[in-house]
């Protein structure tokens, strides 16, 4: 089953048993992102990476200069542990990170989230590559992705259970924008992508044909 049809599944299951107050919500500030064109303002191929360097989910820190030095990069930047859609396609990189690491290259996820729920996602979704915790989302911020919650939303969320502070160590309410990027060794961005609309997702096909480009 493709990664979208899984994420296209839960949206249908959730919005079936949602009120319709909590559906208005969560689409209007999903619209709203859309429209301001912040997801076609990322750093696009052609251009330099920022750089960055991050702890994983043992507390070691990881540098982009350091993978680079090794072969190719794949970042794929999600919103947190307490996201579904964000689990779903953590475990579809899962599923051909053999493939990338075929091609000399290396993945890490990035997300706000601190050390202790990146250790928790590893262990629950079993992953093999690391998690790096980006605080306030200031890496995130760098490649164009950060944006902050509207009000209404985060009393939604609050509503939820899902305590955004508690889990980033941040009390901001901000999160990034969705995003995979495949970037060169020289640290030039051979694919990018972001989604405004975190149920909307790429195949990781689309990721590994830029990533076999440039190898």
């Amino acid at each position: 089953m493709s990664l979208q049809k899984q994420l296209d599944d839960y949206k249908a299951s959730f919005e079936a048993k949602a009120p319709p107050e909590t559906l208005a919500i969560m689409r209007a500030a999903t619209a709203a992102l859309a429209a301001s064109g912040q997801a076609e303002r990322i750093p696009a191929p052609g251009s330099t990476a920022p750089a960055f360097s991050l702890p994983d989910q043992t507390g070691a820190q990881v540098s982009s200069a350091d993978l680079l030095a090794r072969g190719p990069l794949v970042v794929s930047f999600y919103r947190g542990v307490w996201c579904p859609y964000c689990n779903l396609d953590l475990k579809a990189l899962q599923a051909v990170v053999a493939e990338i690491e075929a091609e000399g290259a290396t993945l890490v996820a990035i997300s706000p989230q601190n050390a202790v729920n990146s250790r928790k996602t590893v262990d629950t979704l079993s992953l093999t590559f690391p998690i790096l915790s980006d605080a306030g989302n200031a890496v995130a911020d760098s490649f164009g992705l950060r944006f902050k919650m509207p009000d209404d939303l985060v009393a939604l969320y609050k509503g939820f259970g899902a305590n955004l502070p508690a889990v980033n160590g941040d009390e901001s309410w901000s999160l990034p924008m969705p995003a995979r990027f495949v970037i060169a060794p020289d640290g030039t961005i051979a694919y990018s992508e972001a989604s405004a609309d975190y149920t909307r997702r790429p195949e990781p096909d689309a990721m590994l044909a830029a990533l076999k480009s440039i190898v």
